[in-house]
Formats: C-alpha cells, structure tokens, sequence
C-alpha cells in the first residue's frame, strides 16, 4: 500500500528521459567518489574533529561556532564534507525517482534503491567514527564502504543505460568473466591494505595535544610492502585477463574500458611510489585517494561489461553469446 502510494506520488513528476537517467546516475558515481576524495582532505587537514559532535557540528548547533580550542579551518574542511553529504543524498534520490517514474526493469530499480541505503550506512559510519575519536579501524570501514558505493554505482549507470526490452548478451566467456570478478576481490584486498597503511600512517584525522588519535600499531613499512604486493597481484591479474580477451576478441566498448583500467592502475602505482620516496605528502593522499575511486569505478565498470542487455534488433558482436 505504501509503495503505490509512493508510485501515485512519483507519477506527477515529469517522465524523465534515458539521457536525464544517464546524468543523473553520473551525478550519484561522482557524488559517492567526491565524498571520498574530501573526506581524505579533512584528514591530512587534521580537521576530523573540526565538527567534536555527530550528528550535530558542536553540542546545541548543527554549524560551526567560533570557539578557541577548534581552529577555523578546522570546523570548514569538516562541516564543508559534512555538506556535501547532502548532494550525496541528492543524487541518491533523484536516481530513485528517475527510474521509478520512467518504470525501469526490476533490476534497475533495486540499484537505485542502494543509494540512499548505501547513504545511510555511510551516514551511520561517520557518526561512528566521530564518536570514537576517529579510531584507525573507523575510518578504515569508511572509506572501505565509500568505494563499494562506487562500484555499486558505477554498475547501476551501466544498468541504467541498457534496454529494458533487450536480451543478454555475453561479450567473454565464463573463465573470463569470473577473472574480472577475481580482479574485483583483488582490488578490494588492495584497498583493505591500503586503510591498514593509512591507519598507521602520519594523517591521523586530528593533531590535538589533549585528545591523541588511537594508531594501528604495526610498522608502516611493514604495512606499505603488503599493499604494494597485492597490488602487483591485481595488474598481474589485469594483464592476465587483457591478454585473454584480445585472444577471444572483444567489442570497442569493452577494449577502451581495459585500457583505461590499465591506464589508472599504471597511474596509482606511479602516485604510491611517490608518496613512499616523499614521506606521504597531504596532497598526494588525497590524490592517492581520487585515484583508488577512480579504479574502482574502472574495475566495476569493466566487469559489468561483459555481461550487457542488448536490443532484440542490434547487431550482436560475433563473441556474443544470447541466454534462453
């Protein structure tokens, strides 16, 4: 009863068209990166706790006040990433409204229903990692969760661009495909040991005397080798896979998606050894961090490429292979 209550709501609005849906689930990919990227910035600031309260900025106010022991920039950076949630939350339902009123598949629909989900979780997340102290594991989860959101969007955009009304089409084979998904988990191991350097790293999030930010005590080099080898792990599997789809042939689509992969990849490793040899300068971090959203969003968008819906009346590549 509540759903059709909401689809009566949802069908005042103006249908929207394929190219709005398209805008408007770029709009959630580049959101849901964005926050990661500034979220990155209030910590090398040292503003984590520019706003001490959550979800409040300080007690009795949701914006910054002017007091001494909080430096300024300390309150903007945050509450500026804390503002930018809300076109987070924007994005999140716009896309729920875009795909609802345009009555999309099934499958679209429950994509676009994980962004204000997705955003909730994360709303919940950094609360928690306020509250704490910003302890290591907090932001750790965080951001682990921030680029999930990506990848999951990144897969929704692709959901959202393809036919309704079309029919599966498999663009690799099934030892292919499953590569792409095993590069996927390799991704994420090199992110979860990417948080670790961080945890033990020299951003803490906040640079107070009285209050010190709990660290993951494992030494960071200790720490910088195992992220640097999963990540040799990861291109290796990427390469592996390049090599297996320009053997079975592959659409234009699917091969500019590859390069571009390879491309970011090749440009992050380039980044991390920079920050090594530098003693990990702010500004590359927060770099470091665009640059690991951007893979993610490559990485997810190359998998979901392989498997596409295409229309009954479309030339299908001589590769692909229709489901019954």
């Amino acid at each position: 009863m509540l759903y059709r209550a909401f689809l009566r709501l949802v069908d005042k609005l103006p249908l929207p068209s394929l190219r709005v849906q398209r805008w408007i689930a770029a709009a959630v990919i580049l959101s849901q990166a964005g926050i990661a990227v500034t979220g990155a910035i209030v910590r090398v600031t040292a503003s984590g706790l520019g706003c001490p309260t959550w979800p409040q900025c300080f007690p009795g106010s949701f914006t910054p006040i002017g007091v001494s022991e909080v430096p300024v920039l300390h309150q903007t950076v945050e509450f500026s990433n804390r503002l930018l949630s809300f076109a987070v939350t924007l994005c999140a339902a716009l896309i729920v409204l875009a795909v609802t009123r345009a009555r999309r598949r099934r499958e679209v629909i429950v994509y676009a229903w994980l962004m204000p989900g997705g955003t909730v979780l994360q709303a919940i997340i950094g609360g928690m990692t306020v509250r704490t102290g910003l302890l290591w594991w907090t932001v750790s989860v965080h951001l682990l969760v921030s680029m999930l959101m990506v990848w999951v969007s990144v897969v929704m955009f692709a959901k959202v661009s393809e036919p309704d009304d079309g029919i599966e089409a498999i663009q690799a084979p099934a030892p292919l495909r499953w590569l792409a998904a095993l590069s996927g988990v390799a991704l994420a191991a090199v992110l979860i040991a990417g948080t670790l350097v961080t945890g033990a790293g020299p951003h803490a999030g906040d640079k107070s005397i009285e209050r010190q930010v709990e660290r993951l005590q494992i030494e960071i080099v200790t720490l910088v080798h195992l992220h640097s080898q999963l990540l040799v792990g990861y291109l290796a599997l990427l390469i592996g896979m390049a090599f297996g789809l320009f053997a079975v042939g592959i659409t234009p689509a699917v091969r500019k998606r590859l390069f571009v992969l390879l491309g970011l990849v090749c440009a992050q490793s380039l980044v991390g050894v920079v920050q090594y040899f530098t003693d990990v300068p702010a500004a590359l971090v927060a770099i470091h961090v665009g640059g690991a959203a951007a893979c993610t969003a490559a990485t997810a968008a190359l998998w979901a490429s392989l498997r596409t819906r295409e229309r009954v009346s479309a030339t299908l590549p001589d590769s692909a292979i229709r489901s019954t």
